[in-house]
């Protein structure tokens, strides 16, 4: 049958008596809407009248032939509407245009209406305290008054019913990154269903289309729907039905692959964590997912993990551990092992502790009498454990594993791995840092605090201290602050450095019970140290650090005493070292108040504890110090950290502040609280303050807090921040640059690098100082065949240090940024989530307190605690380190080492043609002139002695001139010849190594540095160790096919190395002379017994060139002093000091007598 050309005699039968004529018209129109919807619009109203009549035999045909109408309309909820109505006759199946735009919005309007539905579970244990928090902040008294008080600024009376932040406008919004506010109520995308049957027949299209998918086996896409909708009961069905269509096609699996439940739950886990925004909604998921996962007979174990931490469940972590050590099994042990390594990586110190109380101590029983013979204190745990034990009596290989696994939970084994490896495979460029040395003068204390963070920085965890060892003298230049940092840099150094710590520490760290001789900064350097080496590492070192700091009466030891407490005791949630820091806190001292501040911050670090948060924005509005308050606004964001909606309260009331500072802190605890997240909501919030703001320091933070927001996404901050990186303020250019250095750390992203290159050249100095560090960030182990524009940033950032004419701060930026590309001995980059996905809490917090330096440089030492060491370090079932090789199937190049700077060999000084003075040529020519008319004078009289004495020097001279000329050639010839050799040597060196980089894949030793970017090229080959998991890298567990056979282990150098007392300037050297008494020592033999023809000049062309020669003093008639090597070196060094000619100029020569010439007497 032709199709309709008109619609116009059809639609007359519309009105007509007969039903089977309007039936006949609908079936008609229905068939040929697409082309004469435009004339059945203008009937509409005849349609709906047959759709609402009750008697009418085909009603869902009319309200088919209605939808379609309204579809071509464009009105879609109305058509949405109709073809709900229309029933069966509305097919899902059907691939056409009109089909597929109703499927999408009833699946919108499914989500809308189920997402509205969804009330959010109490069951987590986070969720407990946060009506807490909004209580204490919210009862303030409901007058007037409480709107203008700028002290309860969290009242109700001020605030909305809910916060910006958690408006019912931001619903639905988990995946839809363009989401923009909705109007009251409703977009108006979406329609208001009301009735009963409509919801009903949207409840059953949903079905319908869920039924299809399954029979498919697209589980991923209903498990997508699901999660937005947050409806719970179709993600447990989803993953019921997939398990139950695994075991039918059993036989098809492949042996060793995952069946499509496992699949499944790993894909809910994957955007749970990744794309879900919202924190109830996500412990929900997981909750679900982890029982679903306890349901499988075998689990992926690692997956229980990750849900287990994220949960906060220490029970079920203890259980999970117990029950692996149990089977008894080599291969279950090892897991067991692997998980207690992915728990310490991701988990709290509280959360550790609590695990690691909950499971046997693995200990021998001990005797009554031996418990009887301790203490009280000691005995009550000990006691617990044998009441542990005779309930269930463990094996010696039970117990060893438990004894194994809680030292990885403690953290004392991955530490001891980590600090292995970075001394074995420290690469630091010594002839960068002292180049950097060298540039900087280190009487000016902000040089010499850049030369300290630079060192700290290259060697940090390597336990490699040479740098400060030699450097005696330039270390005695610091006083006062730059004398806390330097020491506190030793604790960056020897960072997990546990067993030696207290030793190294000892010339520096304050005396118990005694009165201490040392300098007080020193003092409170060396506590700060002690933090830094024991960081999120509290255990025994808490303790300490809080005897000391109760003891200390000095400010600025309490200040060092009060940062190495927070490290340590990072999210510890201590009440006993809180109440010690409050009180010092009430003293009102602005120089250790920002410290305490900090560490009371740290200390109940993401724990949302509402009496801290009470205690410290009480007192921030009581002080009248500036330090004081924005140390309580740092900490309450780190209070904060990672509670997402819990915070909202807190931070909409510290923004309404009216103290910039307090505004600062609400931004920070914005970025603490939705680190990591993507928040849509937390990035409009961060760009609207960025813009508005009336404080420089507030729009500052603003802009860098963007990239604690989207690390995981490093890829969108470039474009989101490129206008504001061309912002008139400079304050807003800086944190654009900070943003990209924290959200792109170690990426080497191109678009990121393209816009800090021009703002190293901006007119302001701090913002040059920001780019200069975000791109050492960005370009932490990068080689020029992964990115060919690290040499030229290197080389920029070498000139910088170097350029006497660049401003004090961006030296001070590019000297810490040569110590961060080169991080941690080129072994460590900066990880803000770990190996496995997670959160790396250390790292987030160390980035944060890190941008603090802007106001304290005593704060850069965080930065070291986001430094991960990138290695694959393989243990076997015993914990050990064996010796085997992987494959990385790559160019060795691709990820190898930055070459080392080359250093130019020490010459003499360069032999110069004489400079002849004017004046001279001119007495010349007079003496010739002279010489001339006396000959003629005096023909047949032979020469006087004096003409030949007033000839001589100049023909002397001559010959010197042309003999120095002659020697200044050979050497230049010389010098040609051998670079042309080097050359020719360096270019079939290149080709060499050309044609072995060629090959692709190559093997690596265990113990190997192994970059994220090249974890996706590791293989393990057949061979006798095979990985437990895909490889992360840091240690992996290895699992041991030939174990009877004997194994090859690697050797532990950092064992046979016997940790020294850390170097204190000014001390003696040697055989107990010190650099001084060196040198007077030998100047007084020169003074005593000078060979003849020996000059001064001589003397100090010796010491300078040849420090530690004894063979050169010798040839002098000189012998050494005791410790000819320091001395010498001190004696050199003092000399250059008073010489203040410069290096390699000539002595000029002790002029001759000569006579004075006038024009006159020529005449």
């Amino acid at each position: 049958m032709p199709g309709l050309v008109t619609a116009t005699g059809v639609l007359a039968f519309l009105a007509d008596e007969e039903p089977e004529l309007k039936v006949f018209a609908l079936k008609t129109l229905n068939d040929d809407i697409d082309t004469v919807w435009f004339e059945v619009a203008g009937a509409l109203s005849d349609i709906e009248a047959l759709y609402e009549d009750e008697s009418f035999p085909e009603r869902q045909l009319a309200a088919l032939v209605l939808a379609k109408v309204y579809f071509h309309l464009q009105a879609y909820n109305e058509s949405m509407t109709f073809a709900l109505a229309a029933g069966p006759l509305f097919s899902i199946d059907a691939p056409g245009e009109f089909e597929e735009t109703i499927i999408s919005k009833c699946i919108d309007q499914y989500i809308a209406i189920s997402s509205t539905h969804h009330t959010p579970s109490k069951q987590s244990k986070n969720g407990v305290s946060l009506p807490a928090i909004a209580t204490t902040f919210g009862s303030g008294a409901l007058d007037g008054s409480s709107l203008i008080s700028p002290t309860t600024p969290f009242s109700q009376s001020t605030l909305p019913s809910k916060s910006l932040l958690s408006r019912a406008s931001t619903d639905n919004t988990i995946l839809d990154p363009t989401f923009q506010p909705t109007k009251e109520g409703r977009s108006a995308s979406i329609a208001q269903v009301t009735d009963t049957f409509t919801q009903l027949a949207l409840q059953g299209i949903v079905e319908r289309l869920f039924e299809s998918c399954l029979k498919e086996g697209k589980y991923r896409q209903v498990v997508g729907i699901a999660v937005e909708a947050k409806n719970l009961d179709v993600l447990r069905r989803v993953i019921k039905r997939a398990s139950e269509d695994g075991k039918l096609s059993k036989a098809k699996v492949q042996e060793g692959s995952q069946g499509p439940a496992e699949e499944l739950m790993d894909y809910s886990l994957g955007i749970c964590m990744d794309v879900v925004q919202e924190r109830s909604l996500r412990t929900e998921i997981l909750r679900l997912v982890l029982d679903l996962l306890n349901d499988i007979p075998n689990p992926d174990y690692f997956a229980i993990a990750k849900c287990v931490v994220y949960l906060d469940s220490d029970e079920e972590a203890s259980t999970l551990l117990r029950q692996l050590v149990t089977k008894k099994d080599r291969n279950a042990l090892a897991i067991a092992y692997q998980i207690a390594f992915d728990l310490y990586d991701n988990g709290t110190q509280e959360f550790l502790g609590k695990v690691i109380n909950s499971l046997p101590s693995g200990e021998p029983v001990k005797k009554p009498e031996q418990q009887e013979a301790e203490g009280a204190a000691e005995s009550e745990p000990l006691l617990q454990n044998q009441e542990d034990s005779a309930e269930e009596p463990l094996s010696e290989e039970v117990s060893k594993a438990h004894r194994n696994i809680r030292s990885i939970l403690d953290g004392s084994k991955a530490i001891k791995l980590n600090l292995e490896f970075l001394y074995r495979n420290n690469h630091t460029d010594s002839s960068i840092l002292n180049k950097v040395r060298d540039s900087l003068e280190g009487r000016n204390s902000i040089f010499h605090t850049a030369v300290t963070l630079c060192n700290a920085f290259m060697n940090a965890g390597t336990t490699h201290d040479k740098f400060f060892r030699d450097n005696l003298e330039w270390l005695g230049k610091a006083v006062n602050w730059s004398k806390f940092t330097a020491t506190a840099a030793l604790g960056v150094i020897h960072r997990g450095n546990l067993t030696q710590s207290r030793k190294l520490l000892e010339p520096y760290l304050p005396r118990q019970g005694g009165v201490s001789t040392g300098s007080i900064f020193s003092q409170g350097g060396a506590l700060y140290a002690y933090g830094l080496i024991h960081a999120n590492h509290g255990a025994d070192a808490l303790e300490y650090l809080r005897s000391m700091f109760i003891a200390a009466d000095e400010e600025v030891i309490q200040h060092g005493g009060a940062l190495g407490l927070g490290i340590a005791g990072m999210a510890t949630g201590n009440e006993q070292v809180f109440d010690d820091l409050t009180k010092v806190l009430f003293a009102d001292s602005a120089l250790n108040g920002e410290a305490v501040g900090l560490s009371m911050g740290l200390i109940m670090l993401g724990t949302g504890n509402p009496k801290a948060l009470e205690t410290m924005f009480t007192y921030a509005h009581e002080t009248n110090h500036e330090k004081i308050v924005r140390g309580c606004a740092i900490g309450m964001a780190l209070i904060m950290f990672g509670q997402q909606e819990g915070a909202d309260v807190m931070i909409e009331g510290l923004l309404i502040d009216p103290d910039p500072t307090l505004r600062y802190g609400g931004i920070l605890t914005v970025a603490m609280a939705y680190c990591g997240t993507g928040s849509n909501k937390a990035i409009r919030k961060l760009l609207h303050i960025a813009v508005s703001d009336v404080n420089d320091d507030v729009r500052r933070i603003a802009v860098m807090s963007l990239g604690f927001i989207l690390f995981r996404k490093p890829g969108s901050v470039p474009r989101m921040v490129e206008l504001l990186a061309e912002s008139y303020n400079p304050h807003v250019r800086y944190g654009s640059a900070m943003a990209l250095g924290i959200s792109c750390a170690g990426t080497g992203l191109d678009e990121a690098i393209d816009l800090l290159e021009p703002m190293m050249k901006d007119p302001t100095d701090f913002v040059r100082q920001g780019a200069l560090i975000a791109l050492s960030m960005i370009m932490v182990q990068q080689n020029e065949v992964m990115n060919p524009k690290v040499a030229a940033i290197r080389k920029t950032l070498k000139k910088v240090v170097g350029d006497r004419h660049e401003d004090a701060m961006t030296k001070f930026g590019a000297s810490i940024a040569l110590g961060i590309i080169d991080a941690g001995g080129r072994n460590c980059s900066i990880g803000l989530q770990t190996q496995t996905g997670n959160l790396n809490m250390a790292g987030i917090v160390g980035m944060a307190v890190f941008t603090q330096y802007w106001y304290w440089f005593p704060f850069t030492h965080f930065l070291s605690l986001s430094f991960v060491p990138t290695s694959m370090i393989g243990l076997d079932h015993d914990l050990e380190i064996p010796r085997f090789k992987f494959h990385c199937a790559t160019r060795p190049s691709l990820f190898d080492y930055p070459p080392e700077q080359e250093v130019k060999a020490e010459e003499g000084p360069a032999l110069v043609t004489t400079a002849i003075l004017s004046t001279t040529a001119q007495a010349k020519r007079r003496a010739q002139k002279k010489e001339r008319a006396q000959r003629r004078e005096s023909m047949d009289i032979d020469s006087t002695p004096v003409a030949k004495a007033s000839s001589q020097p100049a023909v002397d001279k001559m010959d010197v001139d042309d003999d120095k000329k002659s020697k200044a050639e050979e050497a230049k010839e010389k010098k040609d010849g051998d670079s042309g050799n080097e050359k020719e040597g360096s270019a079939s060196l290149d080709a060499k190594k050309k044609a072995e980089k060629e090959k692709v894949g190559y093997e690596m030793e265990n113990m190997s540095r192994v970059v994220p970017g090249q974890l996706k090229y590791i293989s393990f080959p057949a061979g006798r160790y095979k990985p437990v998991k895909k490889p992360t890298g840091g240690p992996l567990l290895l699992h041991d096919t030939e174990p009877e056979e004997a194994k090859s282990l690697l050797e532990e150098k950092l064992k046979k190395v016997t940790t020294e007392k850390a170097p204190v300037a000014g001390a003696s050297s040697g055989s107990g002379a010190t650099p001084r008494q060196s040198t007077q020592s030998l100047l007084s033999q020169v003074q005593r017994g000078m060979p003849a023809g020996t000059s001064m000049r001589d003397l100090n062309e010796l010491f300078r060139l040849t420090s530690g020669d004894n063979q050169a003093l010798e040839r002098l008639g000189l012998s050494g002093p005791a410790d000819s090597g320091s001395g010498a070196a001190a004696a050199a060094g003092v000399l250059t000091a008073v010489d203040e000619d410069g290096d390699g100029d000539q002595e000029s020569s002790v002029p001759k007598d000569f006579d004075y010439f006038t024009d006159a007497e020529d005449e």
